[in-house]
């Protein structure tokens, strides 16, 4: 029996076996960054379904742009979104034919919801500014992320909607209205099922934000814009032991899910029927829904490795492909992966598994292979080509050292400034001795900090070597270069040329 559907993930509560913990980004002053998602298809796909995956770059070290834009081009991928307005990114995006959903992060809900000016700044300074003909396709700009997460404590119930009336107008007042739509990014937990019926029919919104979520949708609704939801199954083994491991997965169940004569074989389906269910109920079981973020992790907890993660999202894609819908709602399925590329500087507080949602690596190399191929007949991923990495050197732990003594504090320090998640219980480098332990964190401060001899001394505990400490199961990873992208100069120009031609163009309007 299916049990409470979306849950607070943070509820100090007896877990039920088909809860779903569905807070990825659950607390206060944790963003999410700049996310994309990128579509894992071609122009010709199968119906309309898309998949697309989220791009963040939370990271001490970013690829260039370019290259990235590059790599999806190559992959064959055509939508982007973005947390915010990344100006590298942008240019980078120039004369590509890659949709973009260009996103307004929630520290900015507040002077947006109250001044339609700052809206309209925001739109001049954003969309005007590359939305023209061989520019950026922008397609939608998503208000805030995830603003009525119970975690926020109500902090953004008074701004997102203002927010999302605001820029949407200032849209309408520059002439992209019919092109460019505004949405919210909800994350699932503003809907659930009672206990009492723990089934998607009985699915309804959250008692506290039901009046406003449904204030939003109608708004939505009027402008042809689609209401975007954030889910993930793999919280529901994260925060419940009981959670039955294959009802996560797209390739069956032991213990499917009986609603009324539909039946439910994986917890996706489940939930976002809870959410259709939910908006019938409120007159608007037609609108257009789209997955905003859904996917695995790779590291940082037992139940995130490369095995689930694989499992998740090729069944995730095959079952998007397939163009068989929900039990509740047949057809097409849009839906965007979380994420693109690992991101070591975002906050772990939901879970060291933060930093290892990407597709992809740190430098851009397919962590794992996806077949595409029901998608648009490509069987595997392509990596960011032309990736400059430092020198082949590691710190490691100094076997001579004597100030032992000191070893405990310094390998706090180091991991304290740097990315010690696969370290943890039940991920990748869990398994390595308390001396491994030791050069593994020097490593990853000494590679953060670009290998400086200086960063590499740790009370004369360290010492730099040119021999790779990797094993079979652990890597030591070497840093990529920080570099801007080769291309941004004529990226740069391909946007002040279509500025200045556009406006051209309306100044002639004008006079003729």
């Amino acid at each position: 029996m299916l049990s409470h559907l979306i849950i607070n993930s943070y509820k100090k509560k007896k877990k039920n076996p088909f809860s779903l913990g569905n807070m990825r980004g659950g607390f206060p002053g944790h963003e999410v960054g700049v996310v994309v998602f990128v579509l894992l298809t071609n122009v010709a796909v199968i119906g309309s379904s898309s998949v697309g995956v989220n791009w963040g770059t939370r990271a001490t070290h970013q690829l260039p742009p370019d290259l990235v834009v590059h790599m999806l081009e190559q992959n064959g991928f055509n939508k982007v979104k973005l947390f915010e307005a990344d100006d590298r990114i942008l240019q980078a995006l120039v004369g590509s034919n890659i949709e973009v959903m260009l996103a307004i992060p929630n520290n900015m809900l507040l002077e947006i919801s109250q001044d339609p000016k700052a809206a309209a700044d925001w739109v001049e300074a954003n969309v005007t500014t590359y939305f023209y003909r061989g520019g950026v396709k922008i397609r939608y700009i998503a208000v805030g992320n995830e603003p009525f997460l119970q975690a926020y404590n109500g902090s953004y119930l008074r701004t997102t909607f203002p927010a999302l009336r605001n820029i949407q107008h200032a849209l309408n007042h520059a002439g992209f209205g019919t092109m460019i739509k505004a949405t919210v990014p909800f994350n699932a937990d503003v809907y659930d099922s009672p206990e009492s019926n723990p089934v998607p029919s009985a699915g309804d919104f959250r008692t506290d934000v039901r009046e406003l979520s449904l204030q939003i949708i109608q708004f939505l609704y009027t402008n042809g814009a689609p209401f975007t939801v954030n889910i993930y199954p793999f919280l529901s083994l994260y925060n419940n032991p009981y959670f039955p491991v294959d009802f996560a997965f797209f390739d069956g169940s032991s213990r499917p899910v009986r609603d009324n004569g539909l039946v439910y074989t994986n917890v996706f389906d489940a939930n976002l029927d809870t959410l259709i269910w939910a908006m019938e109920k409120a007159g608007y079981g037609d609108m257009k829904i789209i997955v905003g973020e859904v996917g695995w992790p790779t590291d940082g907890d037992k139940s995130a490795n490369i095995e689930n993660a694989r499992r998740f999202n090729q069944g995730l894609l095959d079952h998007v492909s397939s163009g068989l819908g929900t039990p509740l709602r047949k057809g097409d399925i849009d839906v965007y992966l979380f994420s693109l590329i690992d991101e070591n500087e975002k906050s772990i507080e939901p879970g060291s598994f933060e930093r290892h949602w990407g597709v992809f690596e740190y430098d851009g190399k397919p962590k794992y292979e996806l077949d595409m191929s029901r998608l648009h007949g490509q069987r595997g991923l392509v990596p960011v080509e032309g990736v400059a990495y430092m020198p082949k050197r590691w710190c490691v732990l100094n076997l001579n050292a004597h100030d032992v003594e000191a070893l405990a504090d310094n390998v706090d320090y180091a991991c304290s400034l740097s990315d010690c998640t696969a370290l943890g219980y039940g991920s990748s480098c869990n398994h390595l001795t308390a001396r491994e332990n030791a050069s593994y964190a020097f490593n990853m401060y000494y590679q953060i900090n670009d290998q400086h001899d200086w960063d590499c001394d740790f009370s004369g505990l360290a010492v730099v070597t040119d021999v790779d400490p990797s094993d079979g199961l652990c890597l030591f990873p070497i840093t990529i270069v920080r570099s801007a992208s080769r291309s941004v100069r004529a990226r740069l120009l391909g946007v002040l040329i279509g500025f200045v031609v556009r406006h051209f163009v309306l100044w002639l309007c004008v006079i003729f």
